[in-house]
């Protein structure tokens, strides 16, 4: 996920902290750029909700809360909002939302429960981009990695099995959503088009494929949508 990027230089204008309010509008902007629910944010910074919202409607934050909203967004200085640095205008924070805009796509993000469901989705698509929407504990982290090898794996000789022995592979992929369910880890799914060249040629013909997306986030806390880049790696 792109970040947002703070000036602390130096410039013509007066640096200086931001206000409880600024802070708050700040703080809404750079979640709903990511497509962010207040409870996302609270899950991916350590906070409370109560504290989220409390933030996002003016009132004063700790030092340890604003550095905990730093790192949540993802900035290098977990400092920068304890920091004065020039305010940005109205066009400017415009203008940072129109190259966010430019630059990610934002998808539905479906529920994917079944293990039957993963397995045919697996078979309709030559692609996927995989991956956690939230920081995951260990043993979620690799429950969540061996699903999306698993899939992989069936996706790639699918043609060899039947359809009887499939049911093998639905009880697999249900098991491992299951556990992944039981370790407070919910997926959500979606499907893009893209045009993909391949080689090296620039004058080769763009291909057109269908990508699968397959995202994990905290358990009752699913988005309806998410932001991902328009270009991007892609697993096979």
């Amino acid at each position: 996920m792109e970040n947002l990027v703070i000036d602390t230089a130096e410039s013509v204008t007066t640096a200086r902290l931001l206000t409880p309010a600024e802070l708050g509008l700040c703080v809404r902007l750079f979640r709903e750029m990511r497509q962010w629910s207040q409870e996302q944010l609270a899950e991916i910074s350590g906070l409370n909700v109560r504290t989220i919202q409390r933030v996002e409607q003016g009132l004063a934050a700790s030092l340890d809360t604003r550095r905990a909203l730093a790192g949540a967004f993802e900035f290098e200085d977990l400092d920068v909002l304890n920091k004065p640095f020039a305010i940005p205008t109205e066009e400017e924070l415009k203008a940072q939302k129109a190259k966010f805009d430019r630059e990610h796509v934002t998808l539905t993000a479906l529920p994917l429960t079944t293990g039957k469901q993963l397995a045919k989705l697996a078979e309709a698509h030559m692609m996927d981009l995989s991956e956690p929407g939230f920081e995951l504990e260990r043993e979620a982290d690799d429950a969540f990695a061996g699903l999306v090898d698993y899939f992989r794996e069936y996706r790639d000789c699918a043609d060899l099995y039947t359809e009887s022995t499939k049911f093998e592979v639905y009880d697999e992929l249900q098991s491992r959503i299951d556990g992944l369910k039981a370790l407070g880890v919910s997926l959500r799914y979606a499907e893009r088009k893209m045009q993909v060249k391949w080689g090296a040629d620039p004058d080769a013909k763009p291909m057109p494929v269908s990508v699968l997306y397959v995202v994990a986030f905290p358990l009752g806390k699913e988005p309806d949508q998410f932001a991902t880049p328009k270009s991007g790696g892609i697993r096979f």
